[in-house]
């Protein structure tokens, strides 16, 4: 009871693997999350908190000690009767507290450019997520295309096998040949190699697909034909757009980051110190001091380098504009490719299924007249030979259909 409960079990984890199915979409989904390219948005985002907090300690005080000990040749003589004369050592230590006042807002453009920057290094990282999407897309498909081959090769194995046991009984009685199963056999024993063939090559892809996704998925799984969306709308909607529009936008906030460079800065400050002498400097005796004060910095002129700096980031935001009219001319004409493409596939299909229904007329023939002796194996395996490579062409030809349009849809945002 045991043993039977054991090998039950073992059944139905063999039938669950066996049953196992994935998706296009589910791929895609796997990659966008799994490659470890996605990893880098993470990253991203805590060094640009880093990077934030840096620039807002700009709006706190900032702090700076200084010491000095020093020894001087001579000093300031004072033409006084009774005079103390001036120590020639010297000491001071002072804490000077900086506080900005007024900077021209340029700490609010700073953070806003990186930000921007942010959002502009986790969207290429989107667009390159986005182009493995056609790695995925020939990788399914030809897992497809293998199941499709594999499910005919068991049809004409089946046909074959019946058709065997048909001539044994034609040989056994005296209808046919003593070697006319000869061949039959031999098509049979070139069919095992050609599924030997088949679920290699599936292992393999799967094995790159498994790698691509960081996901085990089993050679038993079952890949589903895609419901794939019409291919009619020519409005392309690419991340790469969305990329171009930030880039722009980065220009943008640098050039009023540039804009602010050369405004007043307004500085509190507040110095206390210890030395000898302090600030009264007829007293030889160790004191402590202070100055309050305001500073200001103003450069008024930079022989126009900050203009010529915020013309040069309007012609990067020039360049980008070009690069989105480029990057969207390449993509019309392989969208004109690819309908074409599809167009001539969706032909391919209506010729083959004349050409099957054709073959099988044929084939029927030729099975009625081996039975009655009047045709060879040899011209029957032809036959169904034939037949099969049609029905190939068929099924390689609606792959490769699928295929197009999924890749139509990739290229056009869809």
């Amino acid at each position: 009871m045991k043993k039977t409960f054991t090998l039950f079990l073992l059944f139905i984890a063999v039938f669950a693997v066996a049953q196992q199915q994935l998706t296009l979409n589910e791929c895609y989904t796997l990659v966008k999350n799994n490659y470890p390219l996605n990893h880098q948005t993470e990253l991203l985002s805590r060094q640009t908190e880093l990077d934030l907090a840096i620039i807002n300690t700009k709006k706190l005080p900032q702090l700076n000690f200084a010491a000095q000990a020093t020894y001087q040749s001579d000093v300031i003589g004072l033409p006084l009767p009774n005079a103390t004369p001036l120590n020639k050592d010297q000491y001071k230590a002072t804490l000077t507290a900086n506080q900005l006042i007024y900077g021209g807002n340029q700490i609010a453009h700073l953070l806003n450019v990186k930000d921007v920057q942010l959002k502009t290094a986790q969207k290429e990282i989107e667009v390159s997520l986005y182009q493995l999407k056609k790695q995925v897309n020939q990788i399914y498909f030809s897992v497809l295309l293998i199941q499709q081959k594999k499910a005919l090769l068991t049809n004409k194995q089946a046909l074959l096998q019946t058709k065997l046991k048909e001539v044994q009984s034609g040989i056994k009685y005296g209808v046919l040949l003593p070697a006319s199963d000869t061949v039959l056999e031999t098509e049979l024993a070139k069919i095992k190699q050609q599924f030997v063939a088949l679920i290699s090559s599936k292992e393999v892809l799967i094995n790159t697909l498994s790698t691509l996704t960081k996901t085990a998925i089993p050679v038993a799984t079952q890949f589903k034909n895609p419901m794939l969306k019409e291919t009619v709308t020519t409005t392309i909607s690419r991340p790469e757009h969305e990329l171009f529009q930030l880039k722009k936008e980065t220009v943008v906030a640098q050039e009023q980051l540039l804009s602010k460079e050369n405004y007043p800065k307004l500085i509190g400050f507040v110095t206390g110190g210890y030395g000898n002498p302090g600030l009264n400097m007829l007293d030889n005796n160790f004191q402590e001091f202070y100055v309050v004060g305001l500073k200001l910095n103003w450069k008024v002129f930079d022989w126009n380098a900050n203009k010529k700096k915020r013309q040069a980031a309007l012609i990067n935001k020039e360049i980008i504009d070009n690069q989105t009219e480029l990057f969207d001319l390449n993509t019309n004409i392989k969208l004109q490719q690819k309908q074409v493409e599809i167009a001539k596939l969706e032909q391919f299909i209506i010729t083959d299924l004349k050409i099957i229904e054709l073959r099988k007329k044929v084939l029927k023939t030729t099975a009625s007249q081996l039975k009655n002796g009047v045709v060879t194996s040899s011209i029957y395996v032809t036959e169904l030979s034939n037949l099969f490579e049609d029905e190939n062409a068929l099924k390689t030809h609606e792959i490769q259909l699928l295929l197009a349009q999924a890749n139509y849809n990739v290229t056009i945002g869809n």
